[in-house]
């Protein structure tokens, strides 16, 4: 029998709760132990009970587990703070078990496979030619392919930073696919992989180390009926305004095309065939042309979107109107030697085209007359233009306004089946069925509204969780089929949403196999064997805070979600929400920009982090004292 000075009285939270010592102390340097040997200075309310300041109603399933050894399971996934707080080895050890339950560091059904993280490349005597698969370990320090292009105004006013000050050089910044291809984009240097049915994945080719961050990259792995033949596969990076193309022979060795200049910050990087297109917001284009070999710039109106239909550029500008060029042909105007770029549609209001979204129906001729184009605006409207072949000679006909956000938008895509707007209000997304007549957009019923959701996701203030460029919600797919959006609500989680984008349903979320952050994210679709009947194959590619790529079967996922009726799960739950919330510091992130220009100044802010990487990695010790009000609408 416990004598009356055994008795602790203890007030947690304001609660009151009466135990014997031998229940508190019999797990050595826990809290309550030091807390009674005196280790640790306490404080007592009025009527001498020790007062803890933690939440009571968690502090019975502790006391109980100390009185009797056991756990209820309902609180198995609440208590391991309070556990690793009051520093119960025995219930942290329990809780852990339970935990890894359903975890493994085989991932689940859904994992597809694992690419370790690639050391630095070798030294080459020509810098000029660096092969693929030849590796030093990670103690050699990479060449550095010094920028020779720089302008000069900036070359006297700005310092590159070297490579120390880059907070974290081995994450995954940026991925993209092509074909049975990817380029996995690190700091300074980018590495291509490719995968066969035999041997699956394989490092083909790795770039020189750079003396800047990379803060694009695109790559081009097959292009039918190409004039480069077995040359035509190559990969580019951008940073800050200097663009550099590689070619990747077959044998994985690589060769620089060139350097190139934009002049501006590069906001946009990517092929369109076998032409590398780089596009800035501030109104300039470059094409590079695989045929003359010849960089071309070109000034235009302020850019602050863009999208591709065959060999055609479709870009959406500031002063309200779409222009296009065809880079294939890669016209010239004789009198001055520009690109021929040529006003396809001047919105009614002229707002600003913050969003564009190109579809080719299946009966689009070389001529292109087939077409439908959504675009958003700075002032959140959503239109529908339309050119059919009775419409030629008069340019798009309005179709469809929706005037739904009041913010601006900044994704938008026509399908197929679906219209999908998102603007600068956390995310927020509308969506609308979309009724087709042999292949046409319909007016019979037209476009009607099917959900309204969110893809709540919040960003690194001084952009160490990750480049933007890499973690583009989407949505992703082939137009034919079912997109999805890719929803990773904090920069510093292992956890991934992968949600339709026509509903917002879950239907799947992927959690790192080895407990590493996601950084960067892209789905793709690659090609499938050579069997007969085979077809390709969606994939998840999640890049990590190690270097590390992870692989996700999204096909198997879709398959599983089509078969049973997915429940009303979209994002994150409350309790999974304030679980990742809880792993950030909101001081430190910011959600989508809802100023009146969102997509330009984000895009904007995107591309200038080379130039101000330095200053914010010196500002980070301070960024604690920013303070910021999420407002989190589920």
């Amino acid at each position: 029998m416990a004598r009356i000075g055994d008795i602790i009285h203890l007030n947690v939270g304001g609660k009151r709760f009466s135990t014997s010592r031998q229940t508190l102390t019999w797990v050595p340097d826990s809290f309550f132990s030091s807390l009674l040997r005196r280790r640790i200075s306490t404080l007592k309310d009025e009527t001498g009970a020790i007062f803890i300041d933690r939440d009571p109603s968690l502090f019975a399933p502790i006391l109980n587990f100390l009185r009797t050894k056991e756990l209820h399971p309902r609180y198995v996934h609440l208590l391991m703070h309070e556990a690793e707080f009051y520093g119960i080895t025995p219930l942290v050890r329990k809780l852990q078990l339970c935990d890894e339950l359903d975890r493994s560091s085989c991932g689940n059904v859904l994992f597809n496979g694992y690419l370790p993280p690639p050391v630095y490349p070798v030294k080459r005597r020509n810098r000029h030619s660096v092969a693929g698969p030849q590796f030093r370990g990670p103690v050699e320090r990479a060449p550095v392919r010094r920028s020779n292009t720089m302008p000069p105004n900036l070359g006297k006013a700005f310092t590159p930073p070297v490579f120390s000050p880059v907070s974290d050089p081995g994450m995954v910044r940026i991925i993209c696919g092509h074909h049975n291809w990817i380029a996995v984009a690190y700091a300074q240097f980018v590495v291509c992989y490719r995968v066969k049915e035999s041997t699956g994945w394989q490092q083909v080719f790795t770039s020189p180390q750079l003396d800047w961050v990379i803060d694009r990259v695109a790559l081009n792995a097959k292009v039918m009926g190409g004039s480069l033949g077995d040359n035509d596969k190559m990969v580019a990076v951008a940073s800050g305004t200097e663009i550099i193309l590689w070619a990747i022979c077959p044998d994985g060795n690589g060769s620089e095309i060139g350097v190139f200049s934009l002049n501006v910050p590069v906001e946009a990087l990517f092929f369109v065939g076998n032409q590398l297109i780089a596009t800035s917001h501030t109104g300039k284009v470059g094409v590079w042309n695989a045929v003359t070999k010849h960089w071309q710039n070109q000034d235009v109106v302020p850019i602050n979107s863009y999208d591709t239909a065959g060999s055609f550029l479709i870009l959406g500008c500031n002063n309200g109107s779409i222009y296009y060029i065809d880079v294939q042909k890669f016209p010239l105007r004789m009198k001055d030697n520009d690109l021929l770029v040529t006003e396809l549609y001047r919105d009614p209001t002229e707002d600003a085209i913050t969003a564009l979204s190109v579809y080719l129906t299946p009966k689009t001729s070389d001529s292109g007359n087939w077409i439908e184009i959504a675009y958003g605006t700075s002032s959140g409207t959503v239109r529908v233009i339309v050119q059919h072949p009775e419409t030629v000679g008069s340019g798009p006909q309005l179709f469809q306004t929706f005037s739904v956000h009041r913010s601006p938008v900044t994704k938008i895509m026509l399908s197929e089946k679906h219209l999908i707007s998102v603007c600068a209000d956390n995310n927020h997304v509308r969506t609308w069925t979309v009724t087709r007549f042999r292949g046409m957009i319909s007016t019979q019923p037209g476009s009607t509204p099917l959900t309204s959701f969110k893809i709540l996701s919040l960003d690194d203030i001084d952009g160490h969780g990750g480049c933007a460029a890499g973690t583009e919600i989407g949505p992703y797919g082939e137009r034919d089929e079912q997109q999805v959006f890719i929803q990773r609500v904090v920069p510093d989680t292992d956890k991934l949403y992968v949600r339709l984008s026509s509903n917002g349903k879950r239907v799947c979320e992927v959690r790192s196999v080895d407990g590493t952050s996601i950084t960067a994210f892209v789905v793709h679709e690659c090609e499938g064997s050579s069997r007969i009947g085979s077809r390709p194959r969606r994939y998840l590619f999640s890049g990590h805070s190690n270097g590390s790529i992870q692989t996700w079967d999204l096909t198997t996922a879709m398959e599983i979600a089509g078969k049973v009726d997915i429940k009303a799960l979209g994002g994150p739950t409350e309790e999974e929400l304030l679980e990742l919330l809880d792993q950030c510091d909101l001081a430190l992130t910011r959600t989508p920009d809802m100023s009146p220009a969102a997509s330009l100044t984000h895009s904007s802010r995107n591309s200038m982090c080379r130039y101000t990487h330095l200053q914010s990695y010196t500002l980070k010790t301070h960024a604690h004292k920013i303070t910021r009000t999420v407002k989190i609408l589920q």
